[in-house]
């Protein structure tokens, strides 16, 4: 945005500590490259590896508990440290309750009776301050998975929206239309008591099209949605940014990576400054690569705050990861049916991770012959299939998403226990380099908001050993092998067993459908 003065007081870098718990009070577009890839034309051969010298498996306390806190506990791990790097001289303090932040009446009763908060987790308290306090200064921000993000720049939008202008105050760019929905209906559930107005931004199917002629000016005063759409808007002078006091890049490693939406995202931030010189810019995510990182903070030219994790803190310490070695590709959907899902079904949602369309539609397939009641959703999808699907799940009418990388990155369900990676992510334009950054965005689907959840990694082949063995190096973090033989054996049983709380007996030959009895 626009340049700051050169006596601007230098840089300081700490390290945020999380605030004491302490009691509060209630108050009443088309398909993107990145998501899934094209089929490839040839496969590399794949060559089984050796399982000996694997430990049981020990998934402990998956369950799902309604009576535990949900959305009340937020917090980062306890050993993680917030790299905070402030400008200027606006001292901040954390803020250990929602009350320091000086929140209006309406926003302070969405948060507790809508949201059911009941106090700023890590991130909220150290990087909300930030947000709220004057001159606004620009934001870019990295935490854990799960660990509210969304909670602050939407509470950060709605703080900097003016209720009687009636025009666009607040622009949330996403680079899918899922996360866009899932992000607008955050907002209007915590913005329920302010009036604040509000408008999804994205493409629309055939039967609800409207040409962009015929549209009417937009004035609703949030705007959530894809940058495509977003700038067609602008562009069409449909959407008008000379108000606008807040623009938020959500997942902004990849809005401003170069196989992003690097063009259309500079575009946005360029023609907002010539109309508004002095809009706030949040750029949040959970990854932020070296390279995006320096670029970020090329761009972000004037006076702003850094919040940043070191990556070995990354990977999540609410998730278990494991790694199955496999012979062949068959192995893998048997895994799945035989051993993965078998206890999956009892503990909650279960997301499959694949790389490829054809792969998606392949284990699709054979998931429903064995008569599992699957969805699957993918690029090539249209508009209304996707929000169907999507819905569906998060209704918890479907207990099983086959997914490509369509929902990786912020796709929020709190049922989800349980991420199995068919395929490990690569790099679009390398397949032998793992990308690392979307296997931490995979992962995060398990395990949100303090729960606990597992992840499962099929290996076929040499191939996926050397791209487990780099992502583990990328994390300084080793993943716990696991013999597919040990799912019905004893491992099973402790699994069961620590799931259930309950002793688990088998038949001398264990079924596909183990028996559980009740002491």
């Amino acid at each position: 945005m626009a340049e700051t003065a050169s006596n601007s007081a230098p840089s300081t870098s700490t390290t945020a500590e999380a605030p004491a718990p302490q009691e509060t009070k209630k108050t009443t577009e088309a398909p993107v490259r990145w998501a899934d890839m094209e089929d490839e034309a040839s496969e590399e051969p794949s060559t089984s590896s050796e399982d000996k010298g694997a430990p049981e498996l020990g998934v402990e306390n998956l369950k799902i508990d309604e009576s535990k806190k949900i959305n009340k506990f937020l917090d980062e791990p306890e050993d993680s440290n917030i790299k905070a790097v402030t400008s200027g001289e606006t001292p901040y303090t954390s803020a250990f309750t929602f009350e320091e932040l000086n929140l209006s009446p309406e926003l302070l009763k969405g948060l507790y009776v809508e949201m059911k908060f009941e106090k700023p987790s890590k991130i909220q308290a150290i990087s909300l301050p930030m947000i709220l306090t004057p001159p606004h200064l620009d934001l870019i921000a990295q935490a854990h998975n799960g660990s509210g993000k969304t909670t602050c720049f939407t509470l950060g939008m709605l703080s900097r929206v003016d209720p009687n202008l009636k025009a666009p105050q607040a622009l949330c760019i996403c680079p899918t239309r899922e996360l866009a929905i899932q992000n607008l209906e955050v907002l209007r559930k915590m913005g329920k008591h302010t009036g604040i107005t509000s408008e999804c931004a994205i493409p629309m199917d055939s039967s609800n099209y409207i040409p962009i002629n015929k549209r009417a000016p937009v004035i609703a005063q949030v705007v959530i949605g894809t940058p495509g759409t977003i700038k067609k808007w602008m562009s069409a002078k449909k959407l008008g940014v000379s108000n606008v006091k807040i623009l938020v890049f959500d997942e902004a490693d990849h809005m401003l990576a170069e196989d992003g939406f690097k063009d259309d995202s500079l575009r946005i931030m360029r023609d907002i400054e010539k109309m508004s010189s002095h809009c706030q810019v949040l750029l949040f995510s959970a990854t932020f690569s070296d390279t995006v990182k320096n670029f970020v903070s090329k761009i972000v030219k004037r006076d702003h705050n850094q919040l940043f994790v070191k990556k070995e803190e990354l990977s999540l310490e609410s998730v278990k990861q494991y790694k199955v070695n496999v012979p062949d590709e068959l192995s893998k959907v048997m895994v799945i049916k035989d051993r993965i899902l078998e206890f999956g079904e009892r503990l909650g949602q279960t997301i499959i991770f694949v790389r490829t369309r054809n792969s998606a539609s392949m284990l699709h397939k054979a998931l429903v012959e064995f008569g599992y009641d699957v969805t699957t959703i993918q690029g090539a999808l249209n508009q209304a299939e996707r929000d169907k699907i999507v819905k569906e799940f998060k209704d918890g009418l479907t207990q099983v998403l086959i997914s490509t990388d369509l929902l990786a990155r912020g796709f929020d369900q709190q049922q989800v226990n349980l991420v199995i990676n068919y395929d490990l992510p690569v790099k679009h334009d390398n397949r032998v380099e793992p990308d690392c950054e979307v296997y931490l965005h995979r992962i995060g689907r398990a395990g949100r908001f303090g729960r606990k959840g597992a992840v499962f990694n099929l290996l076929c082949g040499d191939m996926d050993q050397m791209i487990i063995s780099k992502i583990e190096n990328h994390f300084d973090s080793k993943i716990a092998e696991v013999k597919p033989s040990l799912f019905l054996t004893g491992g099973m049983r402790k699994t069961l067993e620590l799931l259930s709380g309950q002793p688990v007996y088998y038949e001398r030959k264990p079924s596909v459908k183990a028996i559980l009895v009740k002491c």
